[in-house]
C-alpha cells in the first residue's frame, strides 16, 4: 500500500508564509493591493490596477509581518494593525502609498487599538477604538489619517461594542445583561434608550450587523423565535422587519453588499460547503460566471466604489487559493496569482464532508482527509484501517470548514487519516446546537468526539489502537480531557496552548474582556 501513496512533501510546503494573500482593489478602482514577502517578511504591496506586474511594497515591516490591512477611501492611504513582539497590544498604522511614509495613529503604550469604521463619507478620517482612558473600555476616536490628529467621538460608558452608520455616527451600543444576554441601546441625542434585548440563548446568534448608506435600514442576524440565524432587515422608521434569507440547517454566514448603497445582494450559508443565496439579480450572472473561472468556493474579497471591479478568490481543499480581478463591465477575469505556488506541484489530499450522528441525535458536520495516492486521487475509504488523528478546533465558539487545511495535509501525507468534528458548541449550526454545549466542557462535548472515533472505527477508517488527538486552545483542552478521562481511547495526544484550568483561564483574560464576563 505504501508504494501507492503520494511522495513525502516537506513540512515547510504546508506551513510556510504565503507568497501572496489578501488581494484587494482600491475604492477608486485605480490600484490593486496584496500581502507578500519583502526580504522574507510579509508586507503590503500596491500596483496599478491595469499593471499588476508593477507591484512594489509600500510597507517596511521587518519583524512579525503584516497580514491584514484596509484601504482608506481617500485612495492615498492604507491602514494596518501591528503589535509589539506578540503582546497583542495592537496599534493602527497608516501608510501613504505614493511615498511609503508611515504613521502610527495610536502611539500609546499598553493600548489595544481597534479599527471601528472606514467610510467614504469622510474619506480622510477613520474611527478607532482606544482603551487608554480605562483598560477595560474602548472609547471611540475620529483620527485624521494624514496627520494623526484625533478627536473624541464618544466616551464609553460601559459598553462592549458599537454599531456606527456611514456618517460615523454611533447609532447602537451593546452591553451584557445580568442573565448573560445582550442589551442593544439606541443613541437618542446625548443619551441612550433600549432598542433590542437578546436573551442568553440567542446572544451568540443574534445581533445588528450594520446600516444601509442612508442609515434608514438596519441589518441583523436574528435567531429569535427560530433555531438558525436568518439575515433580516429592519426599517427603523416604521419598525417593520422582514427575513431576507434563511436556512433550516445553517446560520447566515456573511453577505455581499452593493458598495454604492450598502444594500444586501447575496447571503452566504455554510453547512458542509459555503453556498450563496442571491437576492439581487444584477449580480447573479457575475457569481454564475465566476464559478466557472476556477474550481472551488468563490469569495469576493473587495469591490471598487463604482462596483465595476471585484477581487475574488477561489478556495479549494487540495491546492492553493487562486486570486482574480473581475471586470463586471467586460465579464472577464484576469488571473493575478495563487497564494502558494508550491502547492501546485504536489499531490494533496481531498477533504470530504461527513455528517455524523451523536449518541443523542445531533448532526455533527465533520471533514475527513485520507492519504492521497501517487496518481493524485484520494480514496473514499482506505483499503485497511489507518493510524488516525482526531483534530479538534479551538474556541469552542468556532467551527471547522471545508478547504485547504495544512495540518490535515501534513498528517495525511504521512499516512494518517485525519478527522475534524464540529462538536456541539461549534458555531454556524443554529442556537440549539450551540447552546447544547452549556456546562458540557469535558462531558457531552467530549462524547461527540468519542462518537466520531466510533464512527471512524466502524467505517474501517481508523485502527482502534492507533488513534491520536490533537488541538489548540479549546482543542488543546479537549486533548487533555481525552488523555485524562478516556486514556483507553487515545494512543497519544498533542495539546497546543490548551487551558488545563478553567479557573486560571478566566482569571487571566485581558482587562478589555472583562465587560463580556
Amino acid at each position: 500500500m505504501n508504494e501507492q501513496l503520494a511522495p513525502l512533501i516537506p513540512r515547510k510546503t504546508f506551513f510556510a508564509n504565503p507568497d501572496h494573500m489578501n488581494a484587494k482593489v482600491s475604492p477608486d478602482g485605480a490600484h490593486l493591493s496584496w500581502v507578500a514577502p519583502e526580504e522574507g517578511v510579509l508586507n503590503v504591496w500596491v500596483a496599478p490596477r491595469e499593471a499588476p506586474e508593477q507591484g512594489r511594497p509600500v510597507t517596511a515591516d521587518r519583524k512579525r509581518g503584516i497580514r491584514s490591512y484596509e484601504w482608506c477611501h481617500d485612495g492615498r492611504h492604507l491602514l494596518y494593525l501591528q503589535d509589539s513582539d506578540g503582546d497583542e497590544n495592537w496599534h493602527v498604522h497608516a501608510v501613504e502609498i505614493g511615498t511609503g511614509r508611515e504613521r502610527d495613529l495610536t502611539p500609546i503604550e499598553g493600548v489595544a487599538a481597534r479599527i471601528e469604521a472606514v467610510g467614504d463619507e469622510d474619506p480622510g478620517r477613520v474611527v478607532v477604538a482606544l482603551n487608554d482612558r480605562d483598560p477595560t473600555l474602548h472609547d471611540l476616536w475620529l483620527i485624521e489619517v494624514a496627520t494623526g490628529r484625533r478627536e473624541l467621538l464618544l466616551e464609553n460608558e460601559g459598553f462592549t461594542g458599537f454599531v456606527l452608520d456611514e456618517q460615523y455616527r454611533p447609532r447602537l451600543a451593546a452591553r451584557m445583561t445580568e442573565e448573560g444576554g445582550i442589551e442593544y441601546l439606541r443613541r437618542e441625542g446625548e443619551g441612550w434608550s433600549e432598542f433590542l434585548r437578546v436573551g442568553m440563548e440567542d446572544s451568540l446568534t443574534t445581533g445588528p450587523l450594520g446600516f444601509d448608506r442612508e442609515g434608514r435600514v438596519l441589518y441583523l442576524r436574528d435567531s429569535r423565535e427560530r433555531d438558525t440565524a436568518a439575515f433580516v432587515e429592519l426599517e427603523l422608521e416604521s419598525g417593520n422587519s422582514r427575513v431576507l434569507a434563511e436556512s433550516e440547517r445553517a446560520d447566515a454566514a456573511g453577505a455581499l453588499l452593493d458598495p454604492r448603497n450598502l444594500r444586501v445582494q447575496a447571503v452566504a450559508f455554510d453547512w458542509t460547503r459555503k453556498e450563496w443565496t442571491v437576492l439581487d439579480e444584477s449580480i447573479a450572472e457575475d457569481l454564475r460566471l465566476l464559478r466557472g473561472v476556477a474550481r472551488g468556493d468563490v469569495e469576493v474579497t473587495s469591490r471598487s466604489r463604482d462596483d465595476r471591479f471585484w477581487t475574488v478568490v477561489h478556495l479549494t481543499d487540495d491546492g492553493p487559493a487562486k486570486f482574480h480581478l473581475w471586470d463586471r463591465e467586460r465579464k472577464s477575469a484576469t488571473y493575478l496569482f495563487t497564494n502558494r505556488p508550491a502547492l501546485e506541484k504536489v499531490s494533496l489530499s481531498r477533504m470530504a464532508p461527513q455528517v455524523l450522528r451523536s449518541r443523542d441525535g445531533l448532526d455533527l458536520v465533520s471533514y475527513l482527509s485520507l492519504p492521497a495516492r501517487a496518481d493524485g486521487s484520494t480514496p473514499e475509504r482506505p483499503e485497511e484501517p489507518l493510524p488516525t488523528v482526531l483534530y479538534v478546533h479551538g474556541g469552542p465558539w468556532h467551527r471547522d470548514r471545508w478547504g485547504y487545511e495544512p495540518a490535515h495535509q501534513l498528517l495525511s501525507n504521512r499516512g494518517y487519516a485525519v478527522l475534524s468534528v464540529n462538536f456541539r458548541g461549534s458555531t454556524g449550526f443554529g442556537k440549539g446546537f450551540l447552546n447544547a454545549a452549556a456546562r458540557e466542557w469535558g462531558a457531552k462535548m467530549h462524547d461527540d468526539l468519542l462518537d466520531a472515533v466510533e464512527w471512524m472505527v466502524g467505517e474501517g477508517i481508523a485502527k482502534r489502537d492507533g488513534i491520536g488527538i490533537l488541538g489548540g486552545s479549546y482543542g488543546g483542552y479537549a486533548t487533555l480531557v481525552g488523555l485524562t478521562f478516556t486514556p483507553e481511547v487515545f494512543a497519544c495526544g498533542v495539546d497546543i496552548v490548551g487551558p488545563s484550568s478553567l479557573v486560571t483561564l478566566l482569571e487571566s483574560v485581558p482587562p478589555y474582556w472583562k465587560p463580556q464576563q
